[in-house]
Protein backbone atom coordinates (compact mmCIF):
# COMPACT_ATOMS: atom_id res chain seq x y z
CA UNK A 1 0.00 0.00 0.00
CA UNK A 2 1.44 3.08 -1.02
CA UNK A 3 2.03 5.61 1.79
CA UNK A 4 -0.20 8.75 2.24
CA UNK A 5 3.14 10.84 1.75
CA UNK A 6 3.73 9.60 -1.39
CA UNK A 7 -0.10 10.27 -2.22
CA UNK A 8 0.09 13.57 -1.60
CA UNK A 9 3.37 13.99 -2.94
CA UNK A 10 2.26 12.81 -6.54
CA UNK A 11 -1.31 14.32 -6.54
CA UNK A 12 0.21 17.88 -5.75
CA UNK A 13 2.69 17.34 -8.47
CA UNK A 14 0.22 16.67 -11.22
CA UNK A 15 0.03 18.82 -13.76
CA UNK A 16 -3.93 19.67 -13.67
CA UNK A 17 -3.22 20.24 -9.65
CA UNK A 18 0.17 21.86 -10.61
CA UNK A 19 -1.73 24.91 -12.95
CA UNK A 20 -4.99 25.00 -10.75
CA UNK A 21 -2.53 25.98 -7.59
CA UNK A 22 -0.37 28.60 -9.69
CA UNK A 23 -4.07 30.14 -11.11
CA UNK A 24 -5.17 30.14 -7.35
CA UNK A 25 -1.62 32.42 -6.06
CA UNK A 26 -1.79 34.32 -9.26
CA UNK A 27 -5.61 35.66 -8.43
CA UNK A 28 -4.86 35.95 -4.49
CA UNK A 29 -1.26 37.60 -5.38
CA UNK A 30 -3.63 40.21 -7.73
CA UNK A 31 -5.75 41.33 -4.76
CA UNK A 32 -4.88 45.07 -3.53
CA UNK A 33 -5.26 44.34 -0.39
CA UNK A 34 -3.02 41.60 -0.31
CA UNK A 35 -0.47 43.47 -2.60
CA UNK A 36 -0.64 46.39 0.06
CA UNK A 37 0.11 43.89 3.17
CA UNK A 38 2.71 42.19 1.25
CA UNK A 39 4.45 45.62 0.56
CA UNK A 40 3.98 47.22 4.11
CA UNK A 41 5.72 44.13 5.17
CA UNK A 42 8.39 43.08 2.33
CA UNK A 43 11.36 43.65 4.69
CA UNK A 44 10.04 40.57 6.85
CA UNK A 45 8.39 38.46 4.00
CA UNK A 46 9.81 36.18 1.82
CA UNK A 47 8.42 33.55 -1.28
CA UNK A 48 8.83 30.73 1.87
CA UNK A 49 6.45 32.59 4.50
CA UNK A 50 3.84 33.63 1.41
CA UNK A 51 3.81 29.82 0.14
CA UNK A 52 3.18 28.65 3.41
CA UNK A 53 0.43 31.49 4.30
CA UNK A 54 -1.63 31.35 1.08
CA UNK A 55 -4.67 29.71 2.62
CA UNK A 56 -4.90 32.94 4.64
CA UNK A 57 -4.32 35.31 2.16
CA UNK A 58 -6.91 33.03 -0.36
CA UNK A 59 -9.10 33.78 3.12
CA UNK A 60 -8.58 37.41 2.86
CA UNK A 61 -8.73 37.72 -1.05
CA UNK A 62 -12.04 36.06 -1.05
CA UNK A 63 -13.80 38.29 1.63
CA UNK A 64 -16.25 41.17 1.64
CA UNK A 65 -14.48 44.36 2.46
CA UNK A 66 -16.15 47.07 4.06
CA UNK A 67 -19.65 45.10 2.96
CA UNK A 68 -18.29 45.13 -0.85
CA UNK A 69 -19.75 41.93 -1.86
CA UNK A 70 -22.32 41.78 0.44
CA UNK A 71 -26.42 43.56 -0.06
CA UNK A 72 -26.63 43.29 3.73
CA UNK A 73 -25.81 41.64 6.92
CA UNK A 74 -28.39 38.91 7.17
CA UNK A 75 -26.36 37.93 3.48
CA UNK A 76 -22.87 38.40 4.64
CA UNK A 77 -20.64 35.80 2.42
CA UNK A 78 -17.92 36.14 5.16
CA UNK A 79 -16.89 32.82 6.61
CA UNK A 80 -17.93 34.99 10.32
CA UNK A 81 -21.06 36.77 9.19
CA UNK A 82 -20.74 40.59 10.11
CA UNK A 83 -17.08 40.55 10.51
CA UNK A 84 -14.40 40.57 7.54
CA UNK A 85 -10.33 39.71 7.79
CA UNK A 86 -7.51 41.34 8.72
CA UNK A 87 -3.92 40.32 7.80
CA UNK A 88 -1.52 39.81 10.12
CA UNK A 89 1.92 38.98 10.66
CA UNK A 90 2.93 37.16 13.74
CA UNK A 91 6.09 34.87 14.28
CA UNK A 92 7.08 34.67 10.98
CA UNK A 93 3.59 33.51 9.69
CA UNK A 94 0.47 35.09 8.04
CA UNK A 95 -2.28 34.68 10.13
CA UNK A 96 -5.97 36.86 9.76
CA UNK A 97 -7.61 38.29 12.90
CA UNK A 98 -11.03 39.57 12.08
CA UNK A 99 -13.34 42.91 13.09
CA UNK A 100 -17.02 44.35 12.49
CA UNK A 101 -17.89 44.95 8.92
CA UNK A 102 -19.54 48.48 8.38
CA UNK A 103 -22.59 46.82 8.56
CA UNK A 104 -22.44 44.96 12.04
CA UNK A 105 -21.04 48.24 13.55
CA UNK A 106 -24.18 50.39 12.18
CA UNK A 107 -26.34 47.10 13.43
CA UNK A 108 -24.83 47.49 16.88
CA UNK A 109 -25.23 50.87 16.85
CA UNK A 110 -29.02 50.28 16.16
CA UNK A 111 -29.10 47.70 18.84
CA UNK A 112 -27.32 49.75 21.52
CA UNK A 113 -30.04 52.77 21.02
CA UNK A 114 -32.88 50.46 21.53
CA UNK A 115 -31.97 48.77 24.17
CA UNK A 116 -30.89 52.47 26.41
CA UNK A 117 -34.94 52.99 25.66
CA UNK A 118 -37.41 50.39 27.86
CA UNK A 119 -40.99 51.04 27.34
CA UNK A 120 -44.10 49.76 28.96
CA UNK A 121 -46.93 49.36 26.47
CA UNK A 122 -46.18 52.01 24.20
CA UNK A 123 -46.64 51.66 20.49
CA UNK A 124 -44.34 50.66 18.19
CA UNK A 125 -44.34 53.57 16.05
CA UNK A 126 -43.75 56.24 18.89
CA UNK A 127 -40.91 54.41 19.90
CA UNK A 128 -39.38 54.39 16.51
CA UNK A 129 -39.78 58.16 16.24
CA UNK A 130 -37.29 60.58 15.44
CA UNK A 131 -37.26 64.36 15.80
CA UNK A 132 -36.12 65.00 12.05
CA UNK A 133 -39.36 62.98 10.59
CA UNK A 134 -41.90 65.48 13.04
CA UNK A 135 -43.54 67.84 10.32
CA UNK A 136 -43.31 71.33 11.87
CA UNK A 137 -44.37 73.05 8.83
CA UNK A 138 -47.82 75.58 9.27
CA UNK A 139 -47.87 74.72 13.24
CA UNK A 140 -46.45 77.40 15.47
CA UNK A 141 -47.07 75.21 18.35
CA UNK A 142 -45.24 72.10 17.21
CA UNK A 143 -42.66 74.39 16.57
CA UNK A 144 -42.41 75.49 19.56
CA UNK A 145 -42.55 71.84 21.16
CA UNK A 146 -39.74 70.72 19.05
CA UNK A 147 -37.60 73.59 20.15
CA UNK A 148 -38.03 72.90 23.44
CA UNK A 149 -37.28 69.23 22.82
CA UNK A 150 -33.89 70.35 21.35
CA UNK A 151 -33.67 72.98 24.07
CA UNK A 152 -33.13 69.88 26.59
CA UNK A 153 -30.85 68.08 24.38
CA UNK A 154 -28.52 71.11 23.84
CA UNK A 155 -28.32 71.76 27.71
CA UNK A 156 -27.29 68.09 27.93
CA UNK A 157 -24.81 68.23 25.31
CA UNK A 158 -23.23 72.00 26.32
CA UNK A 159 -23.02 70.89 30.05
CA UNK A 160 -22.74 66.64 30.02
CA UNK A 161 -25.25 66.70 32.58
CA UNK A 162 -28.66 66.10 32.58
CA UNK A 163 -31.25 69.22 33.26
CA UNK A 164 -33.21 69.03 36.00
CA UNK A 165 -36.86 69.81 34.34
CA UNK A 166 -38.22 67.76 31.62
CA UNK A 167 -41.51 68.86 29.27
CA UNK A 168 -45.08 68.79 30.05
CA UNK A 169 -46.46 68.94 26.60
CA UNK A 170 -50.80 69.35 26.38
CA UNK A 171 -53.00 69.66 23.63
CA UNK A 172 -56.06 67.62 22.27
CA UNK A 173 -55.98 64.03 20.92
CA UNK A 174 -54.35 62.39 18.04
CA UNK A 175 -51.85 65.55 17.71
CA UNK A 176 -48.19 63.86 18.07
CA UNK A 177 -47.80 64.44 21.75
CA UNK A 178 -46.63 60.89 22.90
CA UNK A 179 -44.51 61.25 19.20
CA UNK A 180 -42.54 63.86 20.21
CA UNK A 181 -41.52 62.07 23.29
CA UNK A 182 -40.55 59.19 21.47
CA UNK A 183 -38.24 60.77 18.99
CA UNK A 184 -36.38 62.87 22.08
CA UNK A 185 -35.91 59.35 24.11
CA UNK A 186 -34.47 57.99 21.03
CA UNK A 187 -32.10 60.90 20.90
CA UNK A 188 -31.16 60.81 24.60
CA UNK A 189 -30.67 56.96 23.61
CA UNK A 190 -27.25 57.78 20.72
CA UNK A 191 -25.94 59.45 23.71
CA UNK A 192 -26.29 56.60 26.15
CA UNK A 193 -29.08 58.11 28.19
CA UNK A 194 -31.52 55.46 29.46
CA UNK A 195 -35.25 56.64 28.93
CA UNK A 196 -38.11 54.30 30.51
CA UNK A 197 -41.10 55.09 28.70
CA UNK A 198 -44.29 54.79 30.34
CA UNK A 199 -48.11 54.21 29.18
CA UNK A 200 -49.89 55.95 32.62
CA UNK A 201 -53.47 54.10 32.62
CA UNK A 202 -52.14 50.39 31.83
CA UNK A 203 -48.95 50.95 33.98
CA UNK A 204 -51.11 51.67 36.90
CA UNK A 205 -53.24 49.07 36.15
CA UNK A 206 -50.13 46.55 36.28
CA UNK A 207 -49.23 48.19 39.31
CA UNK A 208 -52.48 47.59 41.57
CA UNK A 209 -52.20 43.58 39.96
CA UNK A 210 -48.65 43.28 40.88
CA UNK A 211 -49.26 43.25 44.85
CA UNK A 212 -50.96 39.88 44.32
CA UNK A 213 -47.57 38.54 42.88
CA UNK A 214 -45.67 41.17 45.03
CA UNK A 215 -43.48 42.58 42.41
CA UNK A 216 -45.19 45.93 43.50
CA UNK A 217 -41.84 47.35 45.20
CA UNK A 218 -40.08 45.95 42.39
CA UNK A 219 -42.36 47.62 39.03
CA UNK A 220 -42.22 51.56 41.34
CA UNK A 221 -38.51 51.58 41.67
CA UNK A 222 -37.91 50.52 38.38
CA UNK A 223 -39.63 53.38 36.89
CA UNK A 224 -38.52 55.95 39.35
CA UNK A 225 -35.15 55.62 39.46
CA UNK A 226 -35.01 55.71 35.48
CA UNK A 227 -32.21 58.20 34.22
CA UNK A 228 -35.14 59.82 32.31
CA UNK A 229 -38.84 59.23 32.91
CA UNK A 230 -41.62 59.87 30.06
CA UNK A 231 -45.40 59.70 31.35
CA UNK A 232 -47.38 59.14 28.87
CA UNK A 233 -51.11 59.86 28.25
CA UNK A 234 -51.18 61.18 32.86
CA UNK A 235 -55.08 61.82 33.45
CA UNK A 236 -56.35 59.36 30.64
CA UNK A 237 -56.62 57.01 33.60
CA UNK A 238 -59.44 56.46 36.37
CA UNK A 239 -57.61 57.99 39.20
CA UNK A 240 -57.94 56.02 43.10
CA UNK A 241 -56.54 58.00 45.80
CA UNK A 242 -54.08 54.52 46.20
CA UNK A 243 -52.97 55.12 42.60
CA UNK A 244 -52.64 58.73 42.90
CA UNK A 245 -50.92 59.18 46.70
CA UNK A 246 -48.83 55.89 47.02
CA UNK A 247 -47.97 55.34 43.12
CA UNK A 248 -47.88 58.57 41.20
CA UNK A 249 -46.92 60.69 44.03
CA UNK A 250 -44.19 58.49 45.43
CA UNK A 251 -42.78 58.56 41.84
CA UNK A 252 -42.87 61.89 41.47
CA UNK A 253 -41.79 62.90 44.98
CA UNK A 254 -38.61 60.61 44.75
CA UNK A 255 -37.69 62.34 41.26
CA UNK A 256 -38.25 65.77 42.10
CA UNK A 257 -35.75 65.06 45.40
CA UNK A 258 -33.05 63.29 42.87
CA UNK A 259 -33.28 66.18 40.43
CA UNK A 260 -34.10 63.77 37.41
CA UNK A 261 -35.91 64.49 34.63
CA UNK A 262 -39.48 63.71 34.00
CA UNK A 263 -41.68 63.98 30.82
CA UNK A 264 -45.25 64.39 30.24
CA UNK A 265 -47.69 64.16 27.74
CA UNK A 266 -52.06 64.98 28.92
CA UNK A 267 -54.88 66.21 27.25
CA UNK A 268 -55.06 68.38 30.38
CA UNK A 269 -53.25 71.32 31.36
CA UNK A 270 -51.57 71.73 34.64
CA UNK A 271 -55.39 73.18 36.03
CA UNK A 272 -57.21 70.34 34.19
CA UNK A 273 -55.27 67.51 35.64
CA UNK A 274 -55.39 69.07 38.81
CA UNK A 275 -59.07 69.16 39.14
CA UNK A 276 -58.96 65.39 37.53
CA UNK A 277 -56.50 64.52 40.51
CA UNK A 278 -58.44 66.33 42.67
CA UNK A 279 -61.92 63.43 42.40
CA UNK A 280 -61.10 60.07 43.35
CA UNK A 281 -63.03 56.96 41.56
CA UNK A 282 -65.03 56.90 44.64
CA UNK A 283 -65.87 60.48 44.13
CA UNK A 284 -64.42 62.18 47.20
CA UNK A 285 -62.86 65.50 46.78
CA UNK A 286 -59.78 65.61 47.94
CA UNK A 287 -57.90 69.32 47.28
CA UNK A 288 -54.64 69.00 49.21
CA UNK A 289 -53.46 65.66 47.95
CA UNK A 290 -54.06 66.73 44.34
CA UNK A 291 -52.09 70.17 44.82
CA UNK A 292 -49.44 67.96 46.45
CA UNK A 293 -49.15 65.79 43.29
CA UNK A 294 -49.53 68.60 41.31
CA UNK A 295 -46.94 71.17 42.91
CA UNK A 296 -44.55 68.20 42.40
CA UNK A 297 -45.10 67.58 38.61
CA UNK A 298 -44.65 71.52 38.06
CA UNK A 299 -41.63 71.18 39.63
CA UNK A 300 -39.68 68.59 37.97
CA UNK A 301 -41.25 69.69 34.18
CA UNK A 302 -42.10 72.91 32.13
CA UNK A 303 -45.78 73.10 30.47
CA UNK A 304 -45.72 73.04 26.15
CA UNK A 305 -48.95 73.52 24.63
CA UNK A 306 -49.25 71.48 21.46
CA UNK A 307 -52.27 72.27 19.01
CA UNK A 308 -52.96 70.47 15.60
CA UNK A 309 -55.12 68.45 13.75
CA UNK A 310 -56.05 64.89 15.30
CA UNK A 311 -53.78 62.30 12.65
CA UNK A 312 -55.45 59.39 13.65
CA UNK A 313 -58.04 59.91 11.71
Amino acid sequence: MERIGETMKRVVNAPKFAKRYEELRNEVMENQGVQDFLSEHADAVDKGIVDRGLGKLYEYAGASHGCDKCPDLDNCINIMKGYEPLLTLSRGLIDVDYKKCPSKVKDDAVRNVSKMVRSYYMPKDVMEAKLQNIDIFYDDSRVTAVRAAKDFLNALDETGKLPERGLYIYGPFGIGKSYILGALANELATRSIRTVAVYVPEFLREVKQSIQDQSFNEKIDFVKQAQVLMLDDIGAETMSAWTRDEVLGTILQFRMAEQLPTFFTSNFSYQELEHHLTYSQRGEKEVVKAARVMERIRMISQPVKLDGKNRRN
